[in-house]
């Protein structure tokens, strides 16, 4: 049996070339800016160990997401079980190195959870990767396992970026990240996930304008109910500006783009799919309603602080957009139904803030990071939304009152 090269397995014909010089083009720019807020650190050392490693694993993290790409490593791995582990084998490789170059011992406490992280999404979807491309109940599971383990064990030392510095990211987490792409999009086939940086203007004035209204909404009710104040600044500085800056890189690099992939880029993704396969949206309607309404209830109502039923109210809004945007739409495919099941998981595990208004704002921010991964069927336009949205409060000077 003939066995594929893998450069052979990337000589698609269809622009790699053109594609590999644009994730270069991210990863140099992003490079830059990492030394730029570096620069003042006063160990150097750190910022030069942790250099090529930030330029390997950003290159893949803007290489991964390609169609191309994506399509050229299938070829390579065939139904060769042991070319499947390779891409991971080297993320563990990569984390460990840059941990043991630290002086840090990666084998300590939940550390030892790395290797089942990498490898157990990518054993389970083995089983699945040519029996069926419909999205069904077993996928979902395998999401929630994989993100459960991901966000509720920490591992330390997780290697930030540099170890001690401007945090621009985490081995630990880029490799997550890339690992998610790998198994839903390459192994299971996910094409679509969006996990790909593209310049559109049609896009990013998508993103301003989705940041801009859910904004004034939140300014508008906030103050409404005393839950947003103005502090100001007493003066435009750069000091402030160069504050500003960092906070919407470290924002998107640690929190937003994480948060995007996992629900937008793949659990919004495949519940699209899944209710489209079903051909009716109205039973996902009713069942998403029917549990996250006690649920928002059950959230407000077990914290402390007044307007317990404003994370329910702002749930049965949603699903109401929702339900009037599919009946009245000429193609009903449950795409804002997805959307709105989502928005409300998302908004309702932002529970660990403990503050029941921000909760309620969190369920309609899903709706639009939602709506504008719709809009642009990527993944970075609705991470530039949630960007904006989490460092608005630094950029406008308010404060959230609890």
């Amino acid at each position: 049996m003939k066995t594929t090269t893998f450069k052979s397995a990337l000589k698609t014909g269809n622009g790699l070339k053109r594609e590999l010089i644009r994730s270069v083009f991210w990863t140099v720019f992003l490079t830059v800016l990492f030394l730029l807020f570096n620069g003042s650190v006063n160990r150097w050392h750190d910022v030069l160990i942790s250099l090529p490693f930030f330029i390997v694993l950003y290159f893949l993290f803007f290489s991964i997401g390609k169609e191309v790409v994506s399509s050229g490593i299938k070829k390579w791995i065939g139904s060769d079980i042991l070319r499947m582990l390779v891409f991971p084998f080297v993320l563990l490789v990569l984390y460990i190195i840059y941990v043991l170059l630290n002086q840090q011992n990666p084998i300590q406490g939940a550390i030892a959870l790395v290797p089942y992280l990498v490898i157990f999404p990518w054993l389970l979807f083995l089983v699945r990767r040519y029996r069926t491309k419909k999205i069904d109940w077993l996928d979902f599971t395998i999401f929630v396992i994989f993100l459960l383990f991901t966000n509720f064990i920490k591992v330390e030392p997780s290697g930030n970026l540099p170890f001690a510095g401007k945090d621009f990211g985490s081995v630990y987490k880029i490799a997550l990240m890339l690992i998610a792409v790998y198994t839903f999009g390459t192994i299971r086939g996910l094409d679509d996930i969006g996990f790909v940086p593209v310049l559109n203007l049609k896009y990013l004035w998508t993103a301003i304008w989705v940041w801009f209204v859910f904004y004034l909404f939140v300014v508008v009710v906030g103050y409404s109910v005393n839950f947003i104040k103005y502090i100001g600044h007493e003066s435009v500085t750069n000091e402030l500006i160069a504050k500003i800056g960092l906070t919407l890189v470290v924002t998107f690099l640690n929190t937003a783009i994480f948060e995007e992939l996992f629900f937008r880029g793949i659990l919004q993704n495949m519940l699209m799919k899944r209710i489209g396969q079903a051909k009716s949206w109205k039973i996902f309607w009713l069942c998403g309603l029917l549990i996250s309404i006690p649920l928002a209830f059950l959230v407000g109502y077990t914290l402390k602080g007044g307007m317990q039923w404003f994370p329910a109210l702002m749930v049965m809004l949603i699903f109401i957009a929702a339900g009037l945007i599919e009946r009245v739409g000429k193609n009903s495919s449950g795409v804002y139904t997805a959307l709105a099941i989502t928005s409300t998981i998302f908004g309702l595990v932002h529970y660990h803030s403990g503050a029941i208004i921000y909760i309620g704002f969190a369920c309609v921010a899903g709706w639009a990071y939602g709506y504008t991964y719709i809009k642009t069927k990527n993944v970075f336009y609705s991470v530039i939304v949630h960007t904006l949205v989490n460092s608005s409060v630094l950029i406008f000077g308010l404060e959230f009152v609890k």
